[in-house]
């Protein structure tokens, strides 16, 4: 076909009723010719072609509706099969206005689910990406996986009614402390309470005497009610009246039978066997591979392969590279690469480590007796593992894809998996030599397990263990170690990753009696068993006493740790794992895990890497959970319509005025299309909360680069808003949030409520994602602006944060806000400091009109701070400037005894943060698999380990913080004259 724009996609792109002129083909050979509109749904369409074919010959050939399904060819070239027929054209997006009626064959209900799944993933993965892959490990993790999930599923159908309920709603728990910060007894307090009774209109308020206990259960006549306790929490704080209501259990009941019938009954299991293992006298010394590779034409250097074997990030014997050969079509090396290990040293997790790069000859342009300078340029690399999954050795031959190059030639912290995108990358042809005419399997550690207790006292001992910089010992560190190990498990067990990395991992005598070890190891608290699920520790024994730590946790812990534990799915090097069964399990066990599951899976699936493994999982898991499909179908439309409405925005902000673009998107968002599909929504950024009434006429865009959308629903009692960002990646935001949130919960299991407010923010795609909208909230800089004359002065104005808090506070309200105010702001200087979070101006702070301070936008983090010509903007540990301090000193320079109890607030959190550093620096070094820019190497956590004093004493971490106090406020001048500079740029804008 000649160069120029084929298709349909203009059409679908288009807003408003489109009039299409399709083309249908029915089973008959009859053709049909009529116009529709892009948002007819498929069964409404169906209903036209049956009304058409009336009047068409052979029409009583045809059987019921419900026997055909329509056929098209979509956007991206493949044939699909429409057995969702809610689904509108518009959604469909076809290639060419053509649909194609035949006989619908197989399981309807099968194959309706198969293709929910399959737009859920984001691709055809169920019908075809999986099976093309003819991968027997894919398959057999497929229908491993299937089996597992579905017989979940179904145990979960046959709980009590009681507990079937803690799975579909699970109560969010606020980690409240005795006594409230104001030192108040509140004991006393009456909390008023609307409780309306389901199918009536009768309601009833009643009171309940707390202590800060806000877990309240009702029961009469067989009903019952429980009290939220996060929202009973909420409305105290926020002085509302909590609505609930009252529901018999037999409606309960009634809801657990209709999901039970949507649940999918089919099972699939499969017996594998494979032949006994070898003993290992019989294992041969070496270990060979034979290399050739496939590259495009078009340089002039000489090609190497390099070639490692790792076990983590260990290297087990010295790199061997090949010879050099001229780049061509096909270069072939047809050589041999020895590795210096005995095959029976090679540990489980042994993986090849390939990196393909050139040697660039610069000739010289006089010809001098000196030889030509050469370097090296890295152009791709790839991993594969020594075993397969099934513990057998590879042999044969292995065509690897590879992935692009990186500043280091071997990437052993890198995937296993090849490069999908094979037309765009180097191919490298690899051949396992066959050393026995039999297969040989990695034997079972029985077969070589010789054990010999070892009990010395040394008095080196306690100071290794006690070093945190236990990535670097010396060799004496590391044999005192060794010969100590019984003694580390029995006095120090929290050691156990040291001695996991000082492990001689090409020994297998070293290995077997590491695995005999962690077999009687007792067991660690999360906060240490976390570490051992990093790259460095790849062991499956290893990995599987980390998940027998991990399956203690409740599921509110679990929650905590949720976006870590996904993110190092991305270092197990096999798809059927012990972290996948249990992150599968919990999300089938507990509703909320199950959906923030989803979509941090769901959000990566555009990562080539990782696809394959997460729509896997992905597919397991909505195989378990039929009845969450409708759900989750509902909000992946909800995001696909926002996007699309967010482009509108962007295109329009182009050519036309603020104003006129804003009218023409609510004029979009009124569209039937847009309200059916933004209405009446699960929250992705909470579960638990329904967006019901999308209210047009409240929403609009911001002014920020990327036009993020701002979109108002409007509740039974409440109005909630959500902010859609398309543009931005907000996975830095997500996890700084989620280290606010876990702080909170620190400080408040030590007694310390500071107030903190760690909004929503949920990535759902590539740079694309949701964040919760704060009401009644405004930033520092409006406030200052509009008590201000000019903006060359409103940073400056310190009364501006008093006289809006008292114009927000009349009366005695105004003492419980500076009260927030002082608690929050404790808070926020303590966790920013911590997260060295940057680029802190006014636009970034905002407080709540009850005095609630909190930070937004974290695009830099870990002392990354913002420069400006090679000046450093940020020059102050955290943000106190003296506006701050006079509010929280009540406007009176003389009231330091307020502003005391602020500096002991921040002492103390920090005191409780330093206590739990290991914890966040474990959260830390997992996300490093999340490749963000500012977080990718164990550099990059240094200044977290800095700042929470890693190795020092309380007191010494205390005296450094005392410091950086009196710094922050000596020193807060140049904040102001920082947000001075940016309130006069973005007014110039």
């Amino acid at each position: 076909m000649p160069p120029g724009v084929y298709g349909m996609q203009d059409v679908w792109e288009r807003e408003g009723w489109q009039q299409v002129n399709m083309e249908f083909l029915l089973p008959t050979g009859i053709y049909l010719n009529f116009t529709v509109t892009s948002s007819d749904t498929i069964s409404t369409i169906k209903k036209m072609v049956w009304k058409n074919a009336r009047n068409e010959p052979l029409f009583s050939a045809l059987s019921d509706p419900d026997a055909y399904v329509f056929t098209c060819i979509n956007m991206t070239a493949e044939r699909e099969e429409l057995e969702d027929e809610q689904r509108r054209m518009c959604d469909v997006r076809l290639f060419l206005p053509i649909l194609r009626l035949v006989a619908r064959e197989g399981d309807r209900v099968e194959k309706l689910i198969t293709t929910q799944i399959s737009l859920l993933i984001g691709k055809g993965l169920c019908h075809h990406e999986f099976d093309s892959q003819k991968n027997h490990e894919v398959n057999e993790f497929r229908t491993k996986m299937r089996t597992f999930c579905e017989e979940r599923a179904q145990v979960r159908q046959m709980l009590p009614w009681d507990q079937w309920m803690e799975y579909n709603f699970p109560c969010d728990l606020e980690p409240c402390s005795v006594v409230a910060q104001s030192g108040k007894s509140c004991s006393d307090k009456k909390i008023f309470v609307n409780v309306k009774f389901e199918g009536s209109e009768v309601s009833k308020v009643i009171f309940y005497t707390s202590s800060y206990k806000y877990t309240i259960l009702l029961c009469y006549n067989s009903t019952f009610c429980e009290f939220n306790t996060l929202y009973i929490f909420t409305c105290l704080h926020g002085g509302i009246t909590p609505h609930l209501t009252m529901v018999h259990h037999s409606v309960i009941i009634k809801y657990q039978e209709e999901q039970g019938g949507l649940s999918n009954q089919v099972s699939r299991s499969r017996a594998q066997s494979k032949p006994p293992p070898l003993p290992l006298k019989r294992v041969r010394r070496h270990f060979y591979t034979g290399t050739r590779s496939v590259i495009n034409r078009g340089t002039t250097c000489h090609l190497v392969v390099q070639a490692g074997l790792f076990h983590g990030s260990e290297l087990l014997c010295k790199v061997v590279t090949s010879n050099e050969v001229s780049v061509c079509s096909e270069p072939v090396w047809d050589q041999k690469l020895v590795f210096d290990i005995s095959a029976s040293d090679l540990p489980r997790m042994s993986r090849l480590c390939i990196a393909l790069y050139g040697v660039i000859e610069k000739t010289k342009k006089r010809p001098t007796k000196k030889k030509n300078k050469s370097s090296d340029c890295p152009l791709a690399w790839v991993n594969t593992m020594v075993f397969d999954y099934k513990d057998q050795l590879k042999t044969g031959e292995f065509s690897l894809s590879t992935w692009p190059s990186v500043p280091d030639l071997l990437n052993p912290m890198g995937t296993v998996e090849k490069n999908p995108n094979i037309d765009s990358t180097a191919g490298l042809l690899i051949r396992f030599p066959n050393i026995r005419p039999h297969p040989l399997y990695y034997p079972p550690i029985e077969k070589t397990l010789l054990l010999r207790n070892v009990f010395f006292q040394h008095l080196k001992l306690r100071e290794i263990v006690d070093n945190k910089n236990y990535t670097e010992f010396f060799e004496d560190e590391k044999e005192l170690l060794w010969k100590l190990r019984e003694v580390v498990r029995q006095r120090y067990p929290e050691s156990l990753p040291k001695l996991l990395l000082i492990t001689k991992w090409n020994k297998h005598e070293d290995v077997a009696q590491m695995v005999g070890l962690l077999r009687k190891w007792p067991e660690l608290p999360a906060i240490h068993a976390l570490e051992l699920l990093d790259y460095s520790f790849p062991d499956p024994h290893a990995r599987s006493f980390t998940i027998r730590c991990l399956r203690k946790l409740r599921d509110d812990e679990l929650f905590q740790y949720l976006l870590q534990l996904v993110q190092v799915l991305k270092y197990e090097s096999y798809l059927d794992c012990d972290l996948t069964c249990f992150l599968l399990e919990r999300a089938l066990a507990n509703k909320k895990i199950g959906h923030f599951l989803f979509w941090h899976l769901r959000s990566e699936m555009h990562v080539s890497s990782v696809s394959l493994r997460f729509g896997l999982i992905l597919e397991a898991f909505c195989r378990g959970s039929i009845f969450h499909l409708k759900n989750l179908m509902k909000q992946n439309e909800a995001l696909n319509k926002m996007k699309a409405l967010n482009d509108f925005v962007k295109s329009g902000s182009q050519k036309a005025t603020r104003i006129q673009t804003t009218e023409d998107m609510k004029v979009c968002i009124k569209q039937d299309t847009y309200m059916e599909a933004l209405s009446d929504v699960v929250s992705p950024l909470n579960p638990s909360i329904v967006l019901c009434e999308l209210c047009a006429d409240k929403c609009k865009f911001m002014d920020s680069k990327m036009k993020p959308l701002w979109l108002m629903y409007k509740n039974k009692y409440d109005t909630l808003g959500i902010i859609f960002k398309n543009g931005d990646d907000l996975r830095q935001d997500m996890l700084t949030l989620q280290m606010i949130q876990l702080m909170d919960v620190l400080w408040k299991t030590e007694g310390l409520d500071l107030r903190m407010l760690p909004y929503g923010c949920l990535s759902t795609g590539n740079k694309t994602g949701l964040i919760e909208v704060v009401k009644n909230s405004d930033t520092i800089a409006n406030i200052q602006r509009n008590n201000s004359n000019s903006a060359a002065t409103a940073a400056f104005n310190k009364d501006a944060l008093l006289n809006w808090l008292k114009s927000k506070n009349p009366g005695d309200k105004l003492d419980q806000a500076i009260e927030e105010f002082t608690l929050s702001c404790a808070g926020y200087c303590v966790a920013t400091y911590v997260l060295g979070i940057g680029d802190r101006h006014s636009d970034n702070i905002m407080i709540r009109e009850t005095g609630q301070l909190f930070h937004i936008d974290f695009g830099h983090f870990l002392g990354n701070f913002k420069s400006k010509f090679g000046i450093n903007r940020e020059r102050v540990p955290f943000i106190l400037t003296y506006d701050f301090v006079h509010v929280i000193q009540e406007g009176r320079t003389n009231n330091s005894e307020k502003f005391e109890r602020f500096r002991e607030c921040c002492e103390q959190a920090y005191k409780i943060l330093c206590r739990n550093g290991t914890l966040f620096v474990n959260l830390f070094a997992l996300m490093k698999a999340a490749g963000l820019p500012e977080l990718s190497s164990s550099k990059d956590i240094q200044y977290l380990m800095d700042s929470l004093a890693l190795g020092k004493s309380e007191e010494e971490a205390l005296k450094n913080f005392k410091v950086k106090f009196n710094e922050a406020l000596r020193e807060s001048w140049k904040t102001k004259v920082n947000w001075m500079m940016h309130t006069f740029a973005k007014d110039n804008r």
